[in-house]
């Protein structure tokens, strides 16, 4: 990537595309899981995002040389948190509305925080310990719905921990792409990944797929081809502007995820969801961004 001049303004066009892009395809998962089980979800995003994959590889003048791999064992691992999370992902969209799922999926580097505590001794400052207690808060705020009513709402239960799951597998293959990055070219970590997880979705075959046709069919398409499409302009604004620059937009998916319950699934979140929703997304904000602020309190000083 290093052959991309830096243009900030593309950079964080190309990121704000990749964040709409991750929420349609989200939505099509979503609408796919009334009839579709998980597994099968899984093979058809990452089959049908091999399209664009290897179109980004031939266009990049990489293909078939992205083939190749240094650490073959390294993508397993990789793409075994990656799989495991997208299991995790479509599950709790398949049993929440779309903003929540959205939400509790920026609760990665906030379960960073005790993960250090716990098995690093680490010291966070009291800004990050506070950022994630007002995280977990937002949970909490968030599952209070599923206790509202003469009987307890299961499905968000599930969705929940689903949503929680997913955030913690996400953690770990982070930390599997950063170290695959030191010596991996973007695009066959990406490849490497959808092959894998086809792979992973194909093997619950036997435990009974949907028999799908028409506008079911086109929603697995279309969630594979936008996630693929999806990939690769988060790869583009990575090489064009600083990932500083970029991280805040990430936090644009809950906008796009309200407006889509509200326009295609007709939902209204509930009041405590929604501002539960909110304080998980300004804790996520605070932790990546704890640092910077650390340092503007301490010149005020």
């Amino acid at each position: 990537m290093s052959g991309r001049k830096e243009h900030p303004g593309w950079g964080i066009a190309l990121r704000l595309t990749a964040t709409l892009l991750f929420t349609i395809m989200s939505m099509m998962v979503r609408l796919a899981s009334a009839e579709a089980p998980v597994g099968q979800i899984v093979f058809h995003r990452s089959a049908w995002a091999l399209i664009p994959v290897l179109g980004y590889l031939a266009w990049r003048g990489q293909f078939p040389r992205g083939l190749r791999t240094r650490n073959p064992f390294s993508h397993v691992r990789r793409s075994a948190y990656g799989c495991a999370s997208m299991f995790f992902s479509f599950l709790a969209l398949s049993k929440l509305p779309l903003a929540l799922a959205t939400a509790l999926s920026f609760l990665a580097p906030l379960l960073a925080v005790p993960v250090g505590v716990i098995v690093l001794r680490e010291r966070p400052s009291w800004l990050v310990g506070g950022a994630a207690l007002l995280g977990f808060g937002g949970v909490l705020l968030m599952l209070a719905p599923a206790f509202i009513g003469p009987r307890l709402d299961a499905a968000t239960l599930i969705g929940v921990g689903a949503a929680l799951a997913a955030a913690a597998t996400t953690l770990g293959a982070r930390v599997e792409v950063k170290r695959l990055t030191a010596t991996e070219l973007p695009g066959t970590i990406v490849l490497y990944f959808s092959l894998i997880c086809a792979a992973g979705g194909l093997a619950t075959l036997p435990f009974g797929w949907a028999s799908l046709h028409g506008l079911s069919f086109a929603w697995l398409v279309g969630a594979g081809i936008a996630g693929g499409l999806a990939h690769i302009c988060m790869t583009e604004a990575v090489a064009r502007a600083p990932i500083s620059l970029l991280a805040p937009f990430e936090y644009t998916a809950l906008l796009w995820a309200v407006l889509f319950d509200l326009l295609v699934f007709g939902l209204v979140p509930a009041l405590p969801s929604l501002l539960g929703a909110v304080l998980v997304v300004l804790a996520a904000v605070l932790v990546v961004f704890a640092d910077q602020l650390a340092a503007v309190l301490m010149r005020r000083r």
